[in-house]
């Protein structure tokens, strides 16, 4: 049979999701724990990279066993099992052609930031002192549904088919000196959120003029856009499956 896991980590001590020769990964951590549980030898596929000390409030991978198990215990045995920054929530059986990566329609991200020091936020948030113009980031947010070509966004040298994503939410919201950046995609390219928050912080302090942002886009050229923003204020939110309704 083919499951789905949907869990939670925070990316702090982690290399990132996927496995590394010589650095810690989450999927190092939640094979593991599966493996000694389940007492079965199988490979996990996650549903997509997230890059060093990057969290996921909500990701899936998927594996398959033949081994029959309770979901409610063995969750409750993976958290016990599993050190306190990975999480896991549920398990649903799929079908045997499933795949946690390529059946994706959407994903989602947030960007925190804070422009008041805050002791608690460390790894959590990315802290800006300098004033940002929020109403001229939400305008310049508004452009990004305009295109669907970002290679500017994207890390440069990377093997990827199409610079094309198709962007379907893109807003700032402020809760008092904490600023939160949502976006939603189909898909997204190696290191493209945190260029476009960079970017985005840059309208905000005012070094490039909201509507510039139509011109490093269509430049194609990633020395065009902004800095790309620490990875630790950043947050996989959600992954949408066409046969999955449940989130947490």
């Amino acid at each position: 049979m083919r499951y789905f896991i949907q869990f939670s980590y925070n990316g702090t001590n982690y290399h990132g999701w996927q496995l590394q020769p010589n650095a810690i990964s989450v999927q190092e951590i939640l094979t593991k724990a599966l493996k000694t549980l389940f007492r079965d030898d199988f490979e996990i596929v996650g549903a997509g990279r997230t890059d060093a000390g990057v969290h996921a409030k909500l990701m899936y991978a998927h594996f398959d066993t033949d081994v029959v198990f309770n979901k409610e215990k063995m969750i409750q045995k993976l958290n016990s099992f599993l050190p306190e920054d990975v999480t896991v929530f549920n398990f649903f059986e799929v079908d045997k052609d499933a795949h946690a990566r390529f059946d994706a329609v959407s994903r989602s991200y947030e960007y925190h930031i804070h422009t008041f020091k805050n002791s608690f936020l460390k790894n959590l948030s990315y802290y800006q002192f300098k004033n940002l113009d929020i109403d001229k980031m939400n305008e310049a947010a508004k452009i990004l549904l305009q295109y669907e070509d970002f290679e500017c966004f994207s890390k440069t040298h990377t093997d990827v088919f199409t610079f094309n994503c198709t962007i379907t939410t893109a807003y700032w919201e402020q809760k008092g000196s904490q600023l939160i950046f949502h976006i939603s995609a189909n898909r997204f390219l190696r290191n493209m959120v945190r260029a476009i928050v960079g970017t985005l912080i840059n309208v905000g302090l005012g070094k490039i003029q909201v509507n510039d942002l139509h011109q490093i886009i269509k430049s194609k050229n990633r020395g065009k856009a902004g800095f790309s923003v620490p990875a630790h204020g950043l947050y996989l939110t959600k992954v949408m499956y066409p046969y999955i309704n449940e989130t947490n």
